[in-house]
């Protein structure tokens, strides 16, 4: 098992009036039959309230603390305004206690300030980034993931998404300056079975070993292919891998490059 150190945490425990409680189903609805499967359990914890806004402009905010999230891959930071409202923030890469953020026009070019894309230089690293104006970010938000400010033309810039895809989004579409913190995140190995079940995941079981009737691979006096014509299927036999899941043709003119396009 690989797991992280928690060296950038120095909050322990959360601000209980950003937090709420979240009912968990177990995997089954209100008549107990199972409608989700292979989940269960699973620690308790509570949902930390995200300003993903950011729209208190021209008012300095103090980072209080960086905290541990069991909801999110990444840190998250306690900030208090001026006038003494504390938020939650993601904590973006070199964001420390003590620092000061500002949101809207005349921030500064640097981690964990907010501005709308038109005030944000050329090449700049960015995350938390709306898809429409006011709606709250959306793209970019999980460990170690920044977008690139490529181009600005009209009313619409141009970023490189992590995925490699090139996107347009309106410049009056607000963006977090810097790179999500804990990039560590990725080198980390579950390693034992206790610490899935502690992320509400139950053991599950290949469609191959299942009956007919509980899987479209299962059946057969011994190994079967997998797939045999129209290839892997889950147990509702919608195809497994390869398919696209994408049909929005309404957005598709924002989209520069797709991410699988060289």
């Amino acid at each position: 098992m690989v797991a992280s150190t928690y060296a950038e945490i120095t909050k322990k425990k959360p601000e209980k009036s950003l937090t709420v409680g979240i009912k968990k189903s177990g995997g089954v609805n209100s008549y107990g039959r199972r409608t989700s499967f292979n989940k269960s359990g699973g620690n308790k914890r509570r949902y930390r309230i995200i300003d993903f806004k950011r729209l208190k402009d021209g008012m300095d905010a103090t980072v209080i603390g960086i905290e541990y999230d069991p909801n999110r891959t990444c840190r998250i930071a306690l900030i208090q305004y001026e006038d003494g409202e504390k938020r939650y923030i993601l904590a973006p890469k070199g964001l420390t206690d003590g620092a000061v953020i500002r949101s809207g026009e005349g921030a500064d070019i640097l981690p964990g300030h907010c501005l709308e894309l038109r005030f944000i230089t050329l090449g700049s690293l960015v995350h938390n980034i709306e898809f429409q104006p006011g709606k709250g970010g959306q793209m970019v938000r999980s460990a170690g993931a920044a977008a690139q400010l490529m181009a600005k033309e009209g009313t619409y810039a141009t970023l490189r998404l992590p995925s490699g895809e090139m996107r347009r989004v309106h410049y009056t579409c607000r963006a977090t300056v810097g790179e999500v913190g804990n990039a560590e995140h990725e080198n980390e190995q579950i390693g034992k079975a206790g610490k899935a079940r502690g992320l509400g995941r139950r053991p599950h079981v290949r469609g191959v070993v299942k009956s007919p009737r509980d899987h479209p691979h299962g059946g057969g006096e011994a190994k079967s292919p997998v797939g045999r014509k129209k290839g892997p299927v889950d147990r509702w036999g919608n195809k497994a891998r390869g398919q696209r899941t994408r049909y929005n043709k309404r957005t598709d003119k924002y989209i520069v490059r797709r991410r699988n396009k060289k």
